[in-house]
């Protein structure tokens, strides 16, 4: 009898180089992975670092506009007696900030009067005001005007631009002899 030829079965062989193929990355592949992985990470660190950035300064910008010794310094100084949930006052705050682009911080100040702090409420008791409220202070402190309930930046710039012009530094002032 005559031995018949075996087949060789490929088909078995062919998963497993399946198998071994999937086992090894295709080098384009994972190196794209990576670049994107790189760029992903790069791109959270500046929002997170960046972000950190401008909430460290609004914060100190908020600190600073919550300074009431800034009263009576030698600048002018708007005070708004401000209540933080009142929307009344929010859109005051928005109006005066708005009018005070116009001037710059070294001529005419601004700071906040925040009446759920004691310091701001008792300001509010010492001056006979309440929240919405927006006081003008000459540069040593004395007060000059005092303007309630919501206002226009276009007003509040005319109003500020004649307070400066009364109390800007150097004027307003009594001469000592």
């Amino acid at each position: 009898m005559k031995r018949k030829k075996r087949k060789t079965k490929s088909t078995a062989r062919q998963p497993r180089q399946d198998v071994q193929a999937a086992q090894v990355p295709d080098r384009r592949a994972s190196r794209r992975a990576f670049l994107a992985k790189s760029r992903n990470l790069a791109l959270a660190t500046l929002a997170v670092g960046g972000g950190g950035w401008f909430a460290v300064r609004e914060v100190r910008a908020m600190m600073r506009e919550q300074d009431l010794t800034r009263i009576g310094n030698g600048t002018p100084t708007i005070v708004q007696i401000h209540d933080p949930r009142c929307s009344l006052c929010v859109a005051l705050q928005r109006e005066t900030r708005d009018a005070l682009c116009d001037f710059d911080d070294a001529e005419l100040q601004f700071v906040i009067a925040n009446i759920r702090s004691d310091e701001g409420a008792q300001l509010a008791r010492r001056h006979g005001v309440r929240h919405v409220t927006l006081l003008l202070f000459d540069g040593d402190g004395r007060r000059r005007l005092v303007m309630t309930g919501p206002q226009r930046s276009e007003d509040l710039r005319g109003v500020f631009r004649r307070h400066l012009s009364r109390y800007g530094k150097g004027r307003g002032q009594q001469p000592t002899s």
